[in-house]
């Protein structure tokens, strides 16, 4: 997990948005569009970068199916992984 945490973020364009997506997400549950106008990023953008963070299974809905306002929360391995998460983002700040 430490190594797709490491490229999502910090080895790939778009990572400051996934962490800022992980950070909001560990908070509570959020749909696509309330993402969206919490983080102020385009709706398109929110919604590529929730298939790749689901992809690597960072995230999961409710639904398991892509319908308008299901809400996504953070997978049980990434809640139990994001201490590394936390790892990641201040070494990425020095």
């Amino acid at each position: 997990m430490k190594r797709v945490l490491w490229y999502l973020i910090a080895g790939s364009k778009g990572g400051v948005n996934r962490a800022r997506i992980i950070k909001t997400l560990h908070d509570r549950p959020y749909n696509v569009n309330q993402l969206s106008k919490e983080l102020n990023l385009d709706y398109k953008t929110i919604k590529h970068h929730m298939k790749v963070l689901e992809e690597h299974d960072i995230i999961f809905n409710s639904t398991g199916e892509k319908k308008y306002g299901a809400m996504y929360f953070l997978s049980n391995r990434m809640e139990e992984n994001y201490s590394t998460f936390l790892d990641i983002l201040s070494k990425m700040k020095t």
